[in-house]
């Protein structure tokens, strides 16, 4: 098959040529958003992103950053591609751009669908005080995440302190396992195993008063609060809270006694390990 490629990063890229041409299969051309939507701004550190790409692009593959999505089908088309898979992308495709590959299109989605659809399901993973996850490749349609399930599995361990370049090192494992079975399947058709709709939840970004701390709150959804926002961050920031009439930027908390900060919360205490003030972190 003639693949088109679709992903946010050179490493994204990277996992997906490799696994696809194991596979048998040839990517013709890589595609990146360089904005959370079409049309839209340019997204803070895209410029970065996008170089990296371009010094890991192989010989004679283009990299396409469209700022429009009117003209992907074309494009596409233009590809001859029979297969578009996708790996990170912002945008919802319309149906006319799944539609521009013979076969259509294919999503790699770090949940177990159909629970968490949308755009940041570990987010909200660890927010929710989940165990694990797992990845699920499935058919696109034009509504988010919601197409036929070609391969699935659960079993990624969302620890207490959760590591981004830990669980997206087992992430990419996963997907390694999973891209070459949704490849074959892809080839002969098959439509996918349906979704439960009933069992459909979705994970949007989180409401402008989540990057805020209310000590009232339980204390499990604090904690889980500061892991979510520090996983978002790649352990760089955290929520803002009140302490002692100062405010502080919670990059870590305990629910065990532990060195630190104790503070109340609705139903009990949690103690603040590592913190920084406001006006020293980054906004």
């Amino acid at each position: 098959m003639r693949i088109v490629l679709i992903s946010y990063s050179a490493e994204g890229f990277a996992l997906l040529h490799r696994v696809c041409e194991q596979a048998g299969h040839l990517p013709v051309a890589y595609l990146h958003a360089r904005s959370l939507r079409p049309s839209g701004p340019t997204r803070s550190g895209a410029g970065d992103v996008v170089r990296g790409i371009v010094d890991a692009l192989p010989g004679g593959m283009d990299l396409l950053i469209p700022g429009r999505k009117n003209a992907l089908p074309h494009i596409v088309e233009g590809y001859q591609a029979d297969l578009i898979v996708c790996y990170g992308f912002p945008w919802k495709l319309s149906s006319a751009i799944i539609q521009s590959a013979n076969l259509g299109a294919i999503n790699v989605h770090t949940s177990m669908l159909p629970k968490y659809r949308g755009p940041i399901p570990i987010n909200w993973a660890i927010r929710n005080g989940d165990r694990e996850i797992g990845v699920s490749i499935h058919w696109m349609e034009s509504e988010f995440d919601s197409g036929g399930i070609l391969a699935q599995e659960s079993g990624i361990a969302l620890r207490d302190d959760v590591v981004p370049g830990v669980l997206w090192g087992e992430v990419d494992r996963y997907i390694e396992r999973l891209l070459p079975l949704a490849l074959s399947q892809a080839v002969t058709g098959f439509p996918g195993t349906p979704q439960d709709e009933e069992s459909a939840t979705y994970a949007g970004w989180m409401e402008p008063e989540f990057s805020w701390i209310d000590w009232g709150t339980a204390r499990e959804a604090v904690h889980n609060q500061v892991r979510a926002i520090r996983f978002g961050s790649s352990g760089k920031s955290g929520p803002v809270a009140t302490v002692a009439d100062r405010r502080l930027r919670v990059i870590r908390t305990s629910l065990q006694p532990a060195d630190g900060i104790k503070m109340m919360c609705g139903d009990g205490p949690v103690w603040i390990t590592e913190s920084v003030p406001v006006a020293d972190s980054a906004s």
